[in-house]
């Protein structure tokens, strides 16, 4: 099926606000009310800081271009801190008080988990930014998911890990949503790679020293640690083997794709190997790969009108705003019913994180080929090749 490409169109042009009005299967009738729970601030402010921005820029444009259907989106903003407590009290305060037709967000899994059921119960669409495997497995009807599964980057760190020989490994977790359910993943997926984990630590995702964890892995004579969080732990923990001369590849999820993680950790940081979406490698991409001009124009705008580089995160919440504004259009309607059945139909729909293909046995809709393997090579992110 031919991918969809309306929605860098409506990021960027005007043209897209007009078909989108002369579609006419809804008059207009008030603004379109669509929730935000971001961790704008706190631990994870790398992820919900980027989605508020992008989500604000976003939505700036498709109203300037006519809004969906002829109604503009009014975006209510809420700040979790990365709190599922503030999660819950917040999504209660958009469905009950807002009566918004979605909810976007939350940043974190843990958050993502904590108001699954409210939104599915209320009959609010969720569209997660989170990764967690559990979000949308298994399926509840009105939630969704922007970010690639977990379960597919253990895949890909494993599939790397036995290329490079690695039969024996160290995992380090955050004891967050996100950390938890990457920690069950690998799990699953090492006996089935062959792969056996020596050793496994799970640690406060406010923790500040990582050395204790480390010595105690580093005393399993293993071959590769692999850290999974979304925390500032994740530069941490390369400054750490670092200093305690644990001198084995480190690998880390996919929650380490933002470059701000990089310049924390330093030249420490230098050889990291990560799965991640291909926002981070756009210019790398060839001219004919599908998501490079939808790559390209969001890098293009976010980082002349915030003067900071993008990140996959800021991506999640394009995404899911992206969906969400074409499943109204296809439905010709904004009721919860009508969007909700369309988001389960959409096919080929371009996005950031990768080419969105839903089901209604598959609320994520992108899996193993939405990811690169990269590493950390002087400082910046590059694509990885084995030597």
């Amino acid at each position: 099926m031919k991918c969809l490409q309306w929605f860098a169109i409506a990021a960027l042009a005007s043209v897209v606000g007009g078909a989108w009005a002369a579609e006419g299967a809804e008059p207009a009738s008030g603004p379109i009310k669509v929730g935000c729970i971001f961790s704008v601030t706190g631990p994870a402010s790398n992820l919900g800081a980027p989605e508020k921005k992008t989500a604000e820029m976003l939505v700036e444009k498709i109203n300037a271009a006519g809004g969906v259907l002829g109604r503009k989106i009014q975006l209510i903003v809420k700040d979790s801190e990365g709190t599922p407590e503030k999660a819950i009290s917040f999504a209660h305060q958009l469905i009950d008080e807002e009566g918004v037709l979605a909810i976007i967000g939350p940043s974190t899994s843990g958050e993502s988990l904590a108001i699954k059921n409210i939104c599915q119960e209320n009959k609010t669409i969720l569209l997660s930014c989170a990764a967690a495997e559990k979000i949308t497995d298994p399926v509840a009807p009105y939630v969704f998911k922007v970010a690639p599964k977990d379960a597919c980057a253990a895949q890909w760190i494993f599939q790397t890990m036995k290329e490079l020989g690695i039969r024996r490994i160290g995992v380090l977790a955050s004891n967050d949503g996100f950390g938890l359910a990457g920690k069950e993943q690998l799990e699953k997926y090492a006996p089935q790679d062959h792969i056996e984990i020596a050793g496994s630590e799970v640690y406060d995702k406010a923790t500040t020293d990582l050395t204790g964890a480390l010595n105690k892995i580093k005393g399993q004579n293993v071959q590769a640690v692999v850290n999974w969080s979304t925390v500032p732990a994740q530069a941490l923990v390369a400054k750490n083997m670092k200093q305690l001369g644990f001198d084995v590849p480190l690998f880390q999820s996919h929650g380490f794709a933002n470059i701000k993680y990089v310049q924390a950790g330093g030249a420490a940081a230098n050889g990291t190997i990560f799965p991640a979406g291909r926002m981070l490698i756009a210019d790398l991409l060839p001219e004919g790969h599908p998501q490079k001009r939808v790559l390209m124009e969001y890098k293009k705008e976010y980082e002349a009108r915030y003067h900071e580089d993008t990140s996959t995160f800021g991506g999640h919440a394009y995404d899911a705003l992206t969906i969400l504004a074409e499943a109204i259009r296809k439905a010709g309607s904004a009721a919860p019913e009508k969007v909700r059945d369309a988001i389960e139909n959409l096919q080929g729909v371009v996005g950031t994180a990768g080419v969105f293909n839903f089901s209604k046995t598959d609320h994520n809709g992108i899996g193993m080929a939405a990811f690169e393997m990269l590493t950390v090579k002087d400082g910046k992110f590059a694509l990885y090749k084995r030597n």
